[in-house]
C-alpha cells in the first residue's frame, strides 16, 4: 500500500495518489481527443508537415507506452525498466477504437499498480544511449516523468490536430506548472500547495 505522505498546512497527502490523478488526467485528455475531436481513424495517421514521421496515433502511443512499461516494471523486485523496449505499429495508432481501449486499460492498470507501490521503490532504469546504461531511480520519479513526458507528446499531438484544423481544449498539451503560473482553469490548472 502506498505509504508515503508528506504533510503540507497541517494535512497529510499522499503523493503517489496524487501523481496517479495527475496521469490519469493526462491519458484522459487522450481519450477526450478520440471521442470528442477526432472523427476518423484516417486522423490518427495523418503526417505532420512540421513534425515530419509524427501522426497522432504514435504519439499517442508512444505517451502510452511508457505508463506501460513503468506499471509493468513494478510486478516483481528486482524492479528493472526500460523505455526503450516499445512495440511500434500497433493497433492503437490507426484506431480511435483500439486507442481508446489501450488508454483506458492503462489507465486501470495504473490505478491497480500505483496504490499498492511506494514513492520511493528502486528502480533500475536501462537507457540505449546508444550505448546501454543503467541510472538509479524510484517509482514515484518516473510516474511524474511518464506525466511530464505524455504532456509533452500532447502538446506535439495539439500541433499535428491543428495541422488538421481542429481546435483543441486550451489545457491540452500544456505541463501542469505552465497552466498554474498561467492560472487556468483547467483540471491540471490550479496549484495545490
Amino acid at each position: 500500500m502506498s505509504t508515503h505522505n508528506t504533510t503540507i498546512n497541517g494535512m497529510s497527502i499522499d503523493v503517489l495518489m496524487q501523481q496517479l490523478s495527475v496521469a490519469q488526467t493526462v491519458l484522459s485528455q487522450a481519450v477526450d481527443l478520440l471521442d470528442n475531436y477526432l472523427t476518423s481513424d484516417e486522423q490518427l495517421t495523418v503526417q505532420s508537415k512540421f513534425l515530419p514521421g509524427s501522426t497522432i496515433g504514435k504519439h499517442l502511443r508512444h505517451a502510452r507506452d511508457h505508463f506501460v512499461l513503468l506499471a509493468e516494471s513494478m510486478n516483481t523486485p528486482p524492479y528493472i525498466l526500460c523505455y526503450d523496449t516499445r512495440i511500434r505499429n500497433t493497433p492503437m495508432e490507426t484506431s480511435r477504437s483500439c486507442a481508446r481501449q489501450a488508454l483506458m486499460d492503462t489507465m486501470k492498470q495504473l490505478g491497480e499498480v500505483v496504490p499498492d507501490s511506494k514513492l520511493n521503490a528502486p528502480i533500475t532504469l536501462q537507457a540505449i544511449t546508444p550505448h546501454m546504461h543503467e541510472f538509479q531511480t524510484t517509482f514515484g520519479r518516473e510516474l511524474w516523468f511518464a506525466s511530464l513526458h505524455c504532456v509533452h507528446h500532447w502538446s506535439m499531438v495539439r500541433v499535428i490536430a491543428g495541422e488538421m484544423g481542429i481546435k483543441l481544449t486550451e489545457d491540452f498539451g500544456f505541463a501542469p506548472s505552465t497552466l498554474v503560473y498561467q492560472d487556468r482553469e483547467a483540471p491540471l490548472g490550479k496549484a495545490k500547495i
